[in-house]
């Protein structure tokens, strides 16, 4: 959140991901505002894995970081997807922990604010919510 705002100073415009400051500043109506260009799209694409318990949020962690974060590598989707099913106590865990599109002001709280500054491809540390624990991968954004 923010810490990359000074690596995108070089302007330009992306994929529609995080483009420069100064275009991210012109999009940003108030939500996000750091610059950083990941609090200003409008839909997100993400799975999640959801826990009541944080034992066990964590015990799925683990084996995303015992085989690729720790590397400094992505989750594949696919996988993350098997943890998903393995482990997450959300109906989607059926389909791998996939949310499909969803609009900013769907979810609430923190859901929200992680899924919107999760970088695409990059998974989220475990973080607590009303409805449990949860780790998001984010898959893709648009406005």
């Amino acid at each position: 959140m923010g810490k990359d705002s000074k690596s995108k100073d070089a302007g330009g415009k992306g994929k529609g991901k995080a483009s420069g400051s100064d275009a991210g500043a012109s999009k940003d109506k108030g939500k996000g505002g750091k610059g950083d260009g990941l609090g200003t799209c409008t839909y997100v694409k993400a799975r999640h894995i959801l826990c009541e318990k944080q034992g066990k949020i964590n015990e799925a962690y683990k084996k995303l970081q015992d085989g690729w974060l720790s590397n400094g590598d992505k989750v594949p989707p696919a996988e993350f997807a098997k943890l998903a099913a393995e482990y997450s106590e959300c109906p989607s865990g059926k389909k791998g922990g996939d949310l499909g599109w969803f609009p900013r002001g769907k979810m609430a709280g923190p859901f929200q604010e992680v899924a919107f500054n999760t970088v695409v491809g990059a998974t989220s540390a475990p973080f607590k919510s009303t409805h449990g624990y949860h780790i998001i991968l984010s898959e893709g954004r648009k406005n």
